[in-house]
Order: structure tokens, then sequence, then C-alpha cells
């Protein structure tokens, strides 16, 4: 991607930004917040599900963009969506997404979502391959082990082809992108293909375990988990995915395997775990997990993204920030951000 990028990109940079930090990666240190045992509260930055429009491509994304960098962020995450499902998926939109993550200062991170692979078959999208647009996002998003933005971090990776599923550590934290996507994660649809699902199904538990695995090693405070999918946990949101029998998680389908990973590695790690996620649109913090027998998940929280709402005029387009205390008890607190210059405007009474 990045060669495709000079034409198409610093135009529109140079009109929606000012780009003024030169790239510095940072080196592989294991923790770039100083160990298991550090205890400093830091920042980060979470979106998603946008651009949907013309006007939150020219005009609201750019907003959130500077307001983002107008704050000290240890890095960001776009939990996936770059556009919307009816629309294109021509090389620009990925370019134009890349050009995005790399005005933001602090590391930024991206996971994929369904509207920029496995909707493309659409006749409104350019009835492309999916499997080829997924592949296109490996090759060209994917294709280093570091981070975007203008201070990049280096992440772990997971091995080819799933190398959009990302690892790293700040503060005695373990983060790490799982590639879950709505419309059943693939697995079914408008135009399911069983065998990709199963196979990255597969591949992305086994990252996740891993994941934590990893953070029991090093005695870590916390797990932080981004996705694009909302999985359907129970009734509070039953049109993203069938109401689940907690004690089976029953019925079967694109996001059972992943909720029995989630939950077995939850409750065994015992400290505090979040899943962020977009997909729904509908910023909110909750717990929605629950155990075989019915009981709530307490050291579980779902945490969403806002994202693109007709109902809102088209320009909900604001950002999480979380914070991060890794001595306090729960670890992470949440903050919405109003962009001020994306706010809606609502008529004199």
């Amino acid at each position: 991607m990045r060669r495709l990028l000079p034409p198409l990109i610093s135009s529109l940079i140079a009109a929606a930004f000012t780009v003024g930090l030169a790239v510095a990666d940072d080196d592989d240190r294991g923790d770039r917040g100083g160990g298991a045992g550090s205890g400093r509260t830091y920042a980060v930055g979470f979106w998603g599900d946008v651009p949907y429009s013309e006007e939150q491509r020219t005009a609201g994304v750019p907003n959130l963009i500077a307001d983002m960098n107008k704050q000290r962020l240890a890095f960001s995450v776009h939990d996936g969506d770059i556009k919307s499902g009816s629309s294109r998926c021509d090389n620009e939109v990925y370019a134009r997404a890349e050009g995005y993550f790399n005005s933001l200062e602090a590391p930024s991170i991206y996971t994929p979502g369904d509207n920029e692979w496995t909707d493309c078959d659409r006749p409104s999208a350019g009835a492309y391959s999916s499997r080829e647009r997924l592949d296109f996002i490996r090759r060209n998003l994917f294709d280093t082990r570091f981070s975007f933005g203008q201070r990049r971090m280096r992440l772990e990776q997971q091995d080819a082809p799933y190398v959009e599923n990302r690892r790293w550590r700040e503060g005695g934290v373990t983060y790490a992108t799982l590639h879950v996507v709505g419309t059943d994660n693939n697995r079914g649809g408008e135009t399911p293909d069983p065998a990709e699902w199963e196979a990255r199904d597969r591949a992305t538990n086994r990252w996740m375990r891993e994941t934590f695995a990893q953070a029991r090693r090093r005695g870590d405070r916390a797990v932080l988990l981004t996705a694009q999918a909302n999985p359907g946990f129970d009734r509070s949101d039953p049109t993203r995915a069938p109401v689940r029998d907690p004690q089976t998680l029953a019925p079967e389908d694109g996001f059972t395997n992943f909720l029995r990973a989630l939950r077995e590695e939850t409750i065994a790690f015992r400290r505090p775990v979040v899943l962020l996620q977009g997909d729904s649109h509908y910023m909110r913090v909750d717990k929605p997990l629950l155990d075989a027998k019915g009981r709530r998940v307490e050291n579980f929280t779902r945490a969403e993204t806002p994202g693109d709402s007709p109902q809102n005029g088209n320009n909900d387009v604001q950002w999480l920030k979380v914070l991060v205390e890794p001595r306090s008890r729960e670890v992470f607190s949440f903050q919405p951000q109003i962009v001020p210059r994306n706010r809606v405007a609502v008529p004199a009474p």
C-alpha cells in the first residue's frame, strides 16, 4: 500500500491535517510502559465504523483525528469498518484509510471490519471477490510488523496468512486485536464462506488464548482485546446475533467458538478483561458476559465505540478514550469524547 499512497494521500492529508512530526520507530521492547510493575496512568483512543459518507470523509474524520492529536494518547485503535457496507471496495478506499491512520501522532492500530471485505461482493460495492479483498488488505495494510501513525510501535504479529492479528504491551497490560467481523463472522450472512471462517476462527481463537497465556506468564494486571464484531452477548442487542443460552452458548453460529474461548479465558484470568468492539454503532460500556450457570462474569467489560448514525444526522463521528491505571482495582475507565466540531446542531427551542 505504501507505494500506492503518494499521489492520492498527499493531497488528501495536506487539505485535512497538518503533519509536522517525523516518523520515529519505537524499539522492540516487550513493554513500552516500563514493565508489569509500572503504575503510570495513560490514555488510549478507540474509534471505528467511520467514515461512511462524504461528509464524514472530508470533515468528520479529519475533525476526529485532530481532536485525538490534541491529547496525549499512548496509542489508538480503529476497530473496523473503514467504509459503509454498500459503498465500493476500490483500492482507493484502503489507501485513504491508511492516510487517516498515519495522520495520528501516536501509534495507530487497525483491525478489519466486514464492510471492507466480506461485504465487497455486493453489486453496489463493486462485486469483488471477498477473499481477494481480504488478501489485498493483508498484503497492503499489514505488510510490516509496525503500527501506523507518525510515531510507530513494533507489534507482535500472528503467522501468515493471519497477519492482521496483532499484540503489544503497555504499562503491564496486554493488548491484542482479533479478526472477528460482523455478518456472522463470514460463516453465514448473505454469501457465507464456511471454509474461510473455520480456518480464521481457529487461528483467531488460538491467538486469543496465547494472549491470555502470555499475560499470565508476565503477571499482567489486565487484558484488552479489540474486534470489530458485536457477537450478540444477550438480549440487550438481539439485532446482531441470536439470543444465547448461557449454559451452551447455543445456537451455533460464527461467534460461538469465539465466545466460548473468551468466557473460558476471562474466568481463568480472574483480573480485568475488556473487549473493545464496534459494529452496532452505539457507545456503551456494560457487562454482558455470563458463565455456564447464567451468572455475571464480573471481571469482564464490553466497551463499544460510536459510529455512523443516520438518526444523528450522519455525523456521530466521535471516539472513546480509555484511561488505563494499572495500579487501580479495575484498571480501565471510559470517557466518551464528543468532538466539538462534530457536534450535531440542535435547533433552538
